[in-house]
């Protein structure tokens, strides 16, 4: 399993996938919002997204899990 995770604390504007989807290294998977900035989330590595952890509008601290792929 590898967990994208947030890279910043904010508040989740969009989440782009949603389990079952198949994912590239380098995709957006999650838009946060901090200090009016968009700053969207990549994945690492390719997977197939096993769970979504946040819903739009949830606070997010830098390192929590936003979303779950399996390789």
């Amino acid at each position: 399993m590898e967990n994208v995770q947030a890279t910043m604390a904010g508040t989740v504007l969009q989440v782009l996938v949603q389990v079952g989807d198949r994912v590239e290294a380098g995709q957006d998977v999650v838009v946060l919002e901090s200090m009016k900035m968009e700053v969207p989330v990549q994945a690492e590595k390719s997977g197939t997204v096993q769970a979504v952890k946040v819903a739009v509008g949830d606070f997010v601290n830098d390192g929590q899990p936003l979303v779950e792929l399996d390789e």
